[in-house]
């Protein structure tokens, strides 16, 4: 008789663990839910920021290499009128 009193002493208290154990990770799983949705929509709206910005950055780039190729042509016309103005003297 003392022995299954014991056995019921210890299951009940392995289920009151699990319990615990239970709760905690419940508590976990709708804690950590909003925090996850909170981030997958602030990483989102990153993507659209670098998105943009990168867009921007392209379009930057294309400008600055169509100049310097204007400069460069510019440059050397410039070298070469000077040249001519040299072989006139």
């Amino acid at each position: 008789v003392t022995m299954l009193q014991d056995m019921q002493k210890k299951v009940t208290e392995e289920g009151k663990e699990e319990q615990a154990l239970y709760d905690k990770f419940m508590c976990y799983c709708k804690t950590s839910g909003g925090a996850l949705s909170a981030s997958i929509s602030d990483a989102e709206a990153k993507i659209e920021s670098v998105s943009a910005s990168l867009k921007s950055a392209s379009e930057k780039k294309a400008l600055t290499e169509a100049n310097l190729k204007e400069d460069q042509d510019s440059r050397a016309a410039a070298k070469d009128d000077v040249s001519k103005a040299t072989a006139l003297r």
